[in-house]
């Protein structure tokens, strides 16, 4: 129960990261820029790539946060079905125990 919060609140601590970074490099200035003169036009032509560099790393958190959680439930699936195997062979041998002591034909 203890991994499942402390995955839960890594995914958080990674989510806030990321937009705590996007924040700040956002309001970062280019001092490039700033020494032409023309920042205004500069500006108006980045906005276009900047709106599409967020909708871009959108998408790739939100891919990792979606494979993060099918990794997980497979991990799931797989001990689930370890944890099955494990007490289906501990009745098989005790099936084997009881044959043996003659408690059953």
């Amino acid at each position: 129960m203890t991994k499942i919060r402390t995955w839960r609140s890594f995914r958080l601590f990674l989510l806030i990261t990321s937009i705590c970074l996007q924040l700040i490099t956002g309001l970062a200035d280019d001092p490039a820029n700033s020494k032409n003169g023309m920042k205004a036009e500069a500006h108006a032509s980045s906005s276009g790539s900047d709106g599409l560099r967020v909708v871009v790393i959108c998408l790739l958190v939100v891919a990792v946060v979606a494979l993060s959680v099918f990794l997980f439930k497979l991990w799931q699936k797989k001990k689930r079905e370890e944890q099955h195997a494990r007490l289906l062979r501990l009745f098989e041998e005790d099936d084997e125990l009881e044959l043996e002591l003659g408690l059953r034909d």
